[in-house]
């Protein structure tokens, strides 16, 4: 009955140096759940804030309106909540204050009991000539391997 949902970020790891990963589960209505199963949500230009309560909240996270939706329906672009641990709130979000990072969103999936849940990292921005490495080094594993594959044939 139940497919396997990844909508993965993958602008995030180029963008963005990784310091941290966190597994949290998200706040969603019922037809928000039936559109992520269905695959039709984007996290590609999302990040995370924090309210003035201490809350993290998921900002431009796109989850299209569900298609068998009646006026109940979700808006497509609203804030959703995340859910972890007061810890790793606070550890978080004294990290955002202090040192001046960002929490972005690496994946969004359906765990085996089938909640939803979102993958968020604490990133440090990446400056150009780290982007050009990584495009060197890419490249570079791409070209080695091509010719793996023909010294092998």
């Amino acid at each position: 009955m139940q497919q396997n949902v990844n909508i993965k970020n993958k602008k995030a790891k180029f963008e963005y140096e990784l310091l941290d990963t966190y597994v949290a589960g998200i706040v969603l209505s019922g037809t928000e759940i039936k559109s992520v199963r269905s695959s039709k949500a984007s996290i590609s230009e999302s990040f995370c804030e924090f309210n003035e309560r201490g809350e993290l909240f998921v900002i431009n996270m796109q989850i299209d309106e569900y298609s068998h939706g009646t006026h109940y329906n979700h808006k497509p672009k609203a804030e959703r909540k995340l859910l972890l641990n007061k810890v790793e709130l606070k550890k978080l979000e004294k990290e955002v204050r202090n040192a001046g990072l960002t929490i972005v969103p690496l994946n969004l999936f359906i765990n085996d009991r089938g909640f939803a849940k979102v993958k968020i990292a604490l990133v440090r921005g990446k400056k150009l000539y780290d982007k050009r490495e990584t495009i060197k080094d890419r490249d570079n594993k791409r070209n080695l391997d091509r010719i793996k594959k023909n010294f092998n044939n």
